[in-house]
């Protein structure tokens, strides 16, 4: 039995070998991304390598940070009956 592929157009890539836009497609195939054309039926595999640290965010900070940087104050409540 054969497994459906789900192929998914990357809007505003250019193909390396006919020049063409709006003509790839990315698709996953065992555990592989492939990029592929439907216009000239060029194919290759995507690698990607994660050679940079994301940029520190307020979504990608971890809990124990937010909880250093936040800043608590105690107020003493007023007593107005005091005149």
């Amino acid at each position: 039995m054969s497994e459906k592929i789900k192929k998914r157009f990357i809007a505003g890539a250019v193909c390396p070998r006919c020049s063409q836009m709006d003509k790839l497609v990315m698709y996953q195939q065992e555990g592989k991304s492939f990029r592929e054309c439907v216009s000239c039926d060029f194919k290759d595999e995507m690698r990607f390598t994660n050679g940079r640290q994301e940029l520190q965010t307020r979504v990608n900070t971890p809990e124990e940070v937010k909880r250093e940087q936040t800043q608590v104050l105690t107020l003493e409540p007023r007593d107005f009956s005091k005149k």
